[in-house]
């Protein structure tokens, strides 16, 4: 044991003490944060703002076109063509409309933007939005109905759903538990694929330097495989913390920085205030109101998250053990491996929808599937969605697998690591897994 902690350290400083692991872990946060600060940026931003003229001689809209910061329309019922195309042509308006005075009589009249130049597809939909807004609401007045009048018909029910047991199943919590069981579970998708590559790297970097026959010399096979899966898996937690943490602050962080973006999008969100901070009150309570266990499903992501990882990485490291100096053979080793991570994420964008579906039951209670899919389910709620029973039976063969790929990973790596000039296969390593010692 002290050896196996021994190269995990070694593993674990060489790693961390790099340039380039502060490098990925400070900055890669900061790329991110910057990408969502321009797309807020850009969002929140004014786009490009069209001074319409309306030549409304027909009388189609009464005088009035609601408009915005971006688009408004002023109506001219006097003024010619002519007239209207000289006054965009000296910039005065950016474009017209000109409705001639028999298009009433006409039925469902036919109106053209004419512009100085081509309007953009955002714009020229905004502008298309708030004419036939407009037109709606002259249709409305037409027969006697008034825009309240309308909304009060097509006002939705209140619709609710419970369970037999008589709990209330909101949509509030419905789509918080679809959030946070799809972003765990591609979290952990992220994490097998990343460092479990970043194992299979490491042994074969030791094992084409030759390094690794003077370390077997002193250390069992087992032991370095597990010193290195360990050591390697601390950086990656270490350096997901710390991505957290920054990523967390830094959007605390953005109004600050950005102040004028606060207030732009305050005034763009002033109708959803109330609501949301409605929201904000309702969500200190988190763990009754939503009716997610919050606590379970820290434990049961950090338990899933470590117990995948293990599995996973053993795996890749059975790998490069196998591997030689062509990265081609690396490549055709892996895809048994990639393939169930792959499946686990399929299944889990259908776990979310359906976590009680036979594909969600059978995903989370698979070792290689379990990972990524039980945190789809575990965030519906344990005991209501997902009988307990199940969970530790996830938990259990979680850990049995774990324990067979790290029993197998051991015999294969005893026998790749020092085995030179022979291309590997699945089959070749399945023999080296059943070879009598």
């Amino acid at each position: 044991m002290n050896k196996i902690r021994l190269i995990a350290r070694r593993e674990f400083l060489t790693r961390v003490q790099k340039r380039t692991f502060l490098l990925t872990t400070i900055l890669l946060p900061l790329l991110f944060f910057g990408f969502y600060a321009l797309i807020i940026y850009f969002s929140v931003s004014s786009g490009e703002k069209y001074n319409i003229a309306v030549a409304d001689q027909a009388n189609i809209f009464n005088n009035k076109i609601m408009g915005d910061d971006n688009i408004n329309f002023v109506f001219t019922p006097n003024e010619t063509p002519q007239q209207l195309k000289q006054d965009v042509a000296n910039k005065k308006y950016d474009g017209y409309a000109y409705i001639p005075a028999d298009s009433k009589n006409a039925g469902e009249p036919s109106i053209t933007i004419v512009t100085e130049k081509s309007v953009g597809l955002v714009s020229r939909g905004k502008i298309e939005d708030k004419i036939n807004a407009a037109l709606e609401q002259q249709r409305l007045l037409k027969f006697n109905i008034s825009k309240s009048q309308l909304d009060s018909a097509q006002e939705e029910g209140n619709i609710q759903f419970s369970t037999i047991e008589g709990k209330n199943d909101s949509g509030d919590s419905a789509g918080l538990s679809y959030a946070i069981g799809y972003v765990a579970g591609f979290l952990i998708y992220i994490v097998l694929f990343i460092y479990g590559a970043m194992v299979m790297r490491g042994v074969m970097e030791e094992k084409v330097s030759r390094i690794a026959e003077v370390i077997v010399s002193s250390v069992k096979p087992f032991q370095l495989m597990m010193g290195k899966i360990l050591g390697i898996g601390a950086v990656g937690l270490v350096q997901f913390l710390i991505w957290i943490i920054l990523m967390v602050g830094l959007n605390f962080l953005l109004p600050v920085i950005f102040p004028h973006l606060a207030t732009e999008m305050q005034s763009m969100n002033a109708q959803n205030q109330t609501m949301q901070a409605a929201e904000t009150l309702k969500s200190a309570g988190l763990i009754h109101s939503s009716g997610v266990n919050f606590p379970l499903l820290i434990f049961c992501f950090i338990f899933y998250f470590i117990g995948g990882y293990l599995l996973y990485s053993s795996l890749f490291a059975c790998v490069g053990s196998a591997v030689n100096e062509d990265p081609q053979d690396a490549q055709s080793l892996m895809l048994p491996i990639t393939m169930p991570i792959i499946f686990a994420i399929v299944i889990m964008t259908k776990a979310v929808n359906e976590p009680t579906s036979s594909l969600a039951v059978f995903g989370s209670l698979f070792p290689l599937f379990s990972p990524i899919v039980m945190m789809a389910r575990i965030a519906h709620g344990v005991g209501d969605v997902l009988p307990l029973w199940q969970l530790i039976a996830s938990m259990f063969f979680l850990v049995i697998g774990f324990l067979i790929t790290t029993w197998f990973a051991a015999k294969v790596y005893r026998t790749g690591i020092l085995m030179y000039g022979k291309k590997p296969s699945w089959k070749e390593m399945w023999k080296w897994a059943f070879r009598k010692s």
